[in-house]
């Protein structure tokens, strides 16, 4: 009688991990393969060490050779920790056929494992992170409509005004930070167990741009984004803050629903331009965010307008596409952001604060935006807090 993956599977739930539950039933079994008198299997159990994982592959050995009905002549077992790379592996017999040799997954280019941070407490799901007062999301239905642009002079904006303001780029296959604002000399540092966020233009900031290969691309799958975004959130010492933005990759996938399990977040900023294919997906950003049980805080309507060396405005995209899609959902629009040469400049150059300082006439439009955005924010904040049982204003006389 041959070994079969079903049989395999069934002798599995024979063999219990330290919660008492059996292998199977817990979903500590992430692979099965079997091929006659061969079997490989790959397991997932957090927390194990070497000689629990030991344990548990004797233990599992015995069970597919007790209950299976077939002769075992190898057997091979891996442990995987969360992002799926294998921590443990052991052989029992005979060296496996490859077919049920557990898959090796591919190094991915670029990615340089984080070292020496300590491992955090565990943290109920959906709660606040220590010293952090609001979580702010930011996200767009896709990719391209400066959605980075919006965070980050989101977050100057709001650390010109006296608040302690950090920074997650949480845009983990196309992280811009770096970049915008002007990282690439600088590198990461670990310090007592935990990465030491970038002080820079009045604001702390991390990114995993700064952790990996600048030029090589992060093929990731969903677990391993996942961890990554774990890690750099949990295991980053942002201190006090008063907010941190979170800069979210395009779309409604992996991240954010890690974000939104992850973490108690104030509210949302989605990001749109006025054209109507950016809208669709807007919306579904929207959407997203609202059935994650997240306030949406308004919409950003960014590339609203080009200013050009005349002093002209142009309509490159259209025309108030963002704020009547606001009305149409029912949220705040916080307002429209043109396209200057200076923001051109400024983010290529990795130097925001003078977003905020300049001079010109196009760069005086763009401040007052950017100034109106960030007081739009702060009412939209406020008000989501109030209807979250948050504190509420106080008036004193005197």
């Amino acid at each position: 009688m041959s070994l079969t993956k079903d049989s395999v599977t069934a002798s599995l739930k024979h063999v219990l991990t330290p919660d008492g539950r059996d292998l199977v039933g817990s979903g500590a079994v992430k692979w099965v393969a079997a091929c006659d008198t061969y079997a490989g299997i790959r397991l997932l159990v957090p927390g194990a060490n070497a000689k629990l994982m030991a344990t548990l592959a004797a233990t599992a050995y015995d069970a597919v050779k007790s209950h299976g009905g077939a002769r075992v002549d190898a057997f091979v077992v891996e442990f995987v920790d969360d992002a799926g790379t294998v921590v443990h592996e052991q052989k029992f017999g005979a060296t496996a056929p490859a077919s049920v040799q557990p898959p090796r997954e591919t190094v991915p280019q670029g990615h340089t494992p984080i070292n020496g941070l300590k491992q955090q407490p565990t943290r109920a799901a959906g709660s606040a992170l220590p010293g952090v007062k609001r979580i702010i999301a930011v996200g767009a239905g896709k990719g391209g409509v400066g959605k980075s642009t919006v965070s980050l002079n989101l977050a100057v904006g709001l650390a010109r005004r006296g608040y302690s303001v950090g920074l997650l780029d949480g845009d983990i296959y196309g992280p811009s930070m770096p970049t915008m604002l002007g990282l690439n000399s600088l590198d990461a540092v670990v310090h007592q167990g935990m990465l030491q966020p970038f002080l820079t233009h009045g604001i702390k900031c991390m990114t995993i741009g700064k952790l990996v290969d600048s030029e090589k691309p992060l093929i990731w799958r969903g677990p391993m984004a996942h961890g990554a975004f774990k890690q750099l959130t949990e295991q980053t010492a942002w201190g006090e803050l008063d907010y941190l933005v979170i800069d979210l990759p395009p779309g409604t996938g992996d991240v954010s629903l890690t974000m939104s399990q992850m973490l108690a977040v104030t509210g949302a900023v989605v990001v749109c331009t006025p054209q109507r294919v950016a809208q669709d997906d807007a919306v579904r950003a929207a959407r997203m965010f609202q059935q994650l049980h997240i306030p949406v805080l308004g919409v950003v309507e960014n590339m609203s307008y080009f200013i050009g060396d005349d002093g002209k405005l142009y309509d490159l995209f259209g025309k108030g596409g963002a704020e009547h899609m606001a009305q149409r959902l029912g949220v705040p629009f916080l307002g429209s952001l043109p396209i200057t040469m200076g923001l051109r400049i400024n983010s290529d150059k990795g130097d925001p604060t003078s977003n905020f300082t300049a001079t010109d006439d196009a760069g005086l439009r763009l401040k007052g935006a950017l100034e109106e955005l960030v007081t739009r924010f702060e009412q939209q904040t406020a008000l989501a807090e109030i209807s979250r049982g948050g504190e509420a204003p106080v008036l004193k006389i005197s």
